[in-house]
C-alpha cells in the first residue's frame, strides 16, 4: 500500500508557503494529493479550473503530487483516494483553534483518518491567499508570496 497524504484546500491562489509545505510533505510520503475545494465556503477570485492549473505551475516539479478538485466530505474523498493522512498548515498559533475542531471533527467522521500539521518555513509563515490578494488588489509586489504566473494571474484578475 502505498504510504498517501491528502492537502486540502482552496488555493486562491497557491502560495509559496503553500508549496513548502507540499514540498515537505513530498520527503514524508510517497504520494501528495493536494486537494482543491470545487465548492468552498469563501468566494474565490480564481475558478476551480484557473486554481488548478496555477496549483499544476506552482508544484510542476514534485512527481509525486497529485492535484485534484473534490467536492463534498474531505474524509470521504481521502478514502476515495486511499489517502490515511489529511495535511493541514498552521502559521501561527491563531490557526491551532480552527485547525483542532476540524482534525477533531474529521476524527469522528474517519477515525481510521489521521491529521498531521506541518509548519511552513518561518519566511512563509505569515503569508496567506487573503493577504496576497489584498495586497494584489492594492497594486503591491506579490512576487516574494506567489510563484511568476500567479503572481501574473493575480494581477489581470485584480486590476
Amino acid at each position: 500500500m502505498t504510504n498517501k497524504a491528502i492537502y486540502p484546500g482552496t488555493f486562491d491562489p497557491i502560495t509559496r508557503g503553500h508549496s513548502d509545505l507540499v514540498k515537505r510533505a513530498t520527503r514524508l510520503f510517497d504520494r501528495v494529493i493536494v486537494a482543491l475545494a470545487a465548492k468552498p465556503g469563501k468566494q474565490p477570485v480564481f475558478t476551480l479550473e484557473e486554481r488548478l492549473e496555477l496549483a499544476r505551475t506552482a508544484l510542476a516539479e514534485y512527481d509525486n503530487v497529485e492535484i485534484c478538485s473534490f467536492d463534498g466530505l474531505l474524509v470521504e474523498f481521502a478514502r476515495i483516494k486511499q489517502a490515511r493522512v489529511i495535511l493541514r498548515g498552521l502559521r501561527a498559533v491563531s490557526d491551532f483553534d480552527y485547525e483542532f475542531q476540524l482534525a477533531g471533527m474529521n476524527r469522528k467522521l474517519a477515525p481510521d483518518v489521521e491529521t498531521l500539521f506541518l509548519t511552513p518555513a518561518e519566511q512563509y509563515s505569515n503569508i496567506s491567499s487573503s493577504l496576497v490578494r489584498e495586497i494584489a488588489a492594492l497594486g503591491g509586489d506579490v512576487t516574494p508570496f506567489v510563484h511568476e504566473k500567479i503572481r501574473d494571474e493575480l494581477t489581470r484578475k485584480l486590476r
